[in-house]
């Protein structure tokens, strides 16, 4: 039971975030913007030579490590410059960026993390509607900017939408043109509404929000997980990193209280 809790990957998010604050902690800033000495070790140069090896696959001449060495220094000096003088407090760049990382610290196995057949098997499974090939749509559709908008024109009975560069209405379109052109998530919204003469929604998309009204639709089959497994990987990786990140976020969340004036 306990070894299988310490491979979860939330387990190992907090421990980490335990780890640094304890860190900080007991060693306080880790860089002091008044410390005038800059140190870079052996393991320093050997991650500097490593990134650079990982971008152009072979290690780096001595003129170039040369080179790497200075772009670093350069790049703490204004670092801790930037910090004595206060240029990191009430940042929006900063503190987004802060944020940004803690979400990739919770979510850094699932992107790596090898996947067995059987999980995607399963995944497959249970979004057929998203690798189904053969089936063809039959919608017209209505764009707005927000939901709200979306839900107001539904309710007043003859919605009216509004310009954008997608096709108002398409006829026996197969699934996969549609994904191509209007985008995952409204396909798979798309795929949980049946054809009748009113408009449904509204369902999102990357470029907003739509009301939809579903004429037709043909189902497609299913192929097998060989044939479209790097598809179906991806799926399950972006779907796995997003609830990772908000489960994390959650257990953070959980330990602070909100007081809002």
């Amino acid at each position: 039971m306990i070894r299988r809790w310490l491979h979860e990957p939330l387990v190992h998010f907090l421990i980490a975030g335990v780890a640094i604050y304890a860190a900080l902690g007991w060693l306080g800033n880790p860089v002091d913007p008044a410390d005038r000495t800059i140190a870079l070790t052996k393991e320093g140069q050997a991650g500097i030579a490593l990134g650079f090896e990982r971008t152009l696959g072979r290690a780096p001449t001595d003129a170039e490590m040369d080179g790497l060495v200075d772009r670093w220094v350069r790049e703490e000096v204004l670092y801790r410059e930037a910090l004595r003088l206060g240029l990191d407090s009430d940042d929006p760049v900063v503190r987004r960026r802060l944020s940004t990382k803690m979400e990739e610290l919770a979510t850094a196995s699932a992107e790596t993390d090898a996947v067995s057949d059987a999980t995607l098997q399963d995944w497959l499974d249970a979004h057929r509607d998203r690798f189904a090939d053969g089936g063809t749509a039959s919608l017209s559709q209505l764009w707005y900017a927000s939901e709200a908008a979306a839900r107001t024109a539904l309710a007043k009975g003859s919605p009216r939408g509004f310009p954008i560069s997608l096709p108002p209405s398409v006829s026996q379109m197969p699934l996969r043109e549609i994904r191509e052109i209007f985008g995952q998530q409204f396909a798979v919204e798309l795929a949980g509404l049946q054809p009748q003469p009113q408009w449904q929604g509204p369902i999102p998309s990357g470029f907003g929000w739509h009301l939809v009204r579903l004429t037709a639709r043909t189902p497609g089959s299913v192929p097998a997980l060989e044939s479209v497994r790097a598809e179906v990987e991806a799926d399950w990786r972006n779907a796995t990193i997003a609830e990772r990140r908000e489960q994390a976020y959650q257990v953070l969340r959980d330990a602070y209280t909100v007081k809002r004036e």
